[in-house]
């Protein structure tokens, strides 16, 4: 079900071309590759059980502007071992120069590619801030959606800080994957599609929440 709330459309300021790269996992560091080179296959850190886990990603960045939700999506469904067209995402999203419209646009395809029509959901965090509540809720969330071997994918807006101190700033909206966690999921996992530069970072869950608000994530 589509709200106005939850839409939002969604465009990365960071440029208008973008190399593709590489994620390690875990992925705490991230590299730039030229775009002729063929992704490597990422290790996967399992540790289910031990309060964190991390899932290999096949980190592409995204070819221009607005492709934020597909190349999002595509990074998330590269930790399943699927690599799928970016452009072929984008028509079944129905994405233009405006973005992605909505996280509703982006669950059905996580669903299609992952073969399972309840493999994910949509859900709306529909405040200008997070409360305790949807940050836990966001919280388990992650962790069971990482735990199944998936990544989440989270619209976000405006500008967070990571746990290194760097800003990320997406006034207009951004689609991002969240990829692994720590600490029992208060600390996540972002591979961002915008920039190969800082393709990985870490912040915490309850500066993911805000950033998701007043739009919403898939998950499991």
């Amino acid at each position: 079900m589509r709200t106005d709330l939850i839409r939002k459309t969604a465009l990365t300021a960071a440029g208008l071309a973008f190399t593709g790269g590489a994620i390690a996992g875990p992925v705490t560091t991230a590299f730039a590759a030229p775009t002729t080179s063929k992704p490597t296959t990422q290790t996967q850190s399992d540790r289910k059980g031990h309060g964190e886990r991390e899932l290999g990603v096949r980190y592409e960045a995204q070819p221009n502007f607005y492709y934020c939700g597909p190349a999002a999506t595509r990074n998330a469904l590269s930790v399943q071992g699927k690599n799928i067209n970016v452009d072929d995402m984008a028509k079944e999203m129905g994405t233009t120069e405006a973005g992605t419209n909505s996280i509703n646009d982006i669950t059905p395809v996580l669903n299609k590619e992952t073969g399972k029509t309840n493999a994910y959901r949509s859900v709306e965090i529909s405040t200008p801030d997070a409360d305790a509540k949807q940050t836990d809720t966001l919280r388990a969330d992650i962790v069971k959606t990482v735990d199944d071997g998936r990544a989440v994918v989270a619209n976000i807006a405006g500008t967070s800080t990571d746990t290194a101190g760097t800003s990320h700033s997406y006034e207009g909206g951004h689609y991002i994957s969240v990829v692994g966690y720590r600490d029992n999921g208060n600390t996540v996992t972002i591979a961002d599609s915008a920039d190969p530069n800082q393709a990985a970072y870490q912040i915490s869950v309850e500066h993911l929440a805000d950033w998701i608000a007043t739009r919403g994530y898939a998950t499991s």
